[in-house]
């Protein structure tokens, strides 16, 4: 039988308990696409496509892209508030106004 070259480039293997979820499982695959990128460009064996990818992160305009999805992020957010206040300042409306109808003598109807 052939012996088999255990060496690796580099690149340190640990025995990890399996991942708790998908989320989990995906954020150790992209840190460790992450580290052999990073030893790549360290070791001068990198791709064109790695070094374009990270010269693109590095670019003003992916950091300008990045801050407007940020704001835009901020204003749904601030949409979405401003909706549930709306929706709760209207069940408020809705109850006073029932309250003075019953405190002004009318019975209790639903369909007003």
């Amino acid at each position: 039988m052939r012996k088999t070259n255990t060496k690796t480039s580099g690149v340190k293997k640990t025995k990890m308990p399996p991942a708790k979820s998908p989320e989990e499982q995906e954020q150790r695959m992209i840190s460790a696409a992450m580290d052999l990128a990073e030893q790549q460009l360290l070791d001068g064996t990198a791709s064109s496509q790695v070094i374009c990818h990270y010269l693109k992160l590095a670019s003003t305009k992916d950091r300008a892209e990045k801050e407007k999805l940020e704001e835009e992020i901020k204003l749904l957010r601030a949409k979405t508030k401003s909706i549930e206040s709306g929706e709760k300042m209207e069940k408020a409306y809705t109850e006073a106004l029932q309250a003075m109808r019953e405190y002004s003598g009318h019975k209790y109807d639903e369909d007003i």
